[in-house]
């Protein structure tokens, strides 16, 4: 009687050995996968804070069209005013 009572306790050793091996690595699956989602999170964040900085090319371009828009409109203003509007329109 002795050798199956042993036998079981045997198995039972190996299961909880196993359930406790299996453990960690599930846990190492959840923490793998939190990181991921906070990664991708994280490059979602970055891509929205990416904002292109107007070039003074840009700028000239907008301003020219503020002075067309001002010269046909017969407007008061400066070609200074025009470069100024441009800025902060394309700031935004």
């Amino acid at each position: 009687m002795a050798g199956p009572l042993l036998t079981t306790n045997v198995v039972s050793a190996k299961k909880k050995a196993t359930k406790k091996a299996a453990t960690p690595r599930k846990a190492a699956k959840r923490i793998v996968k939190k990181a991921a989602v906070k990664t991708t999170a994280k490059k979602k964040v970055a891509a929205k804070q990416v904002v292109k900085k107007a070039t003074t090319v840009d700028i000239g371009k907008a301003a020219y069209l503020f002075y067309l828009k001002r010269r046909e409109t017969s407007a008061p203003g400066t070609s200074e005013g025009d470069w100024l509007e441009a800025e902060r329109l394309l700031s935004k």
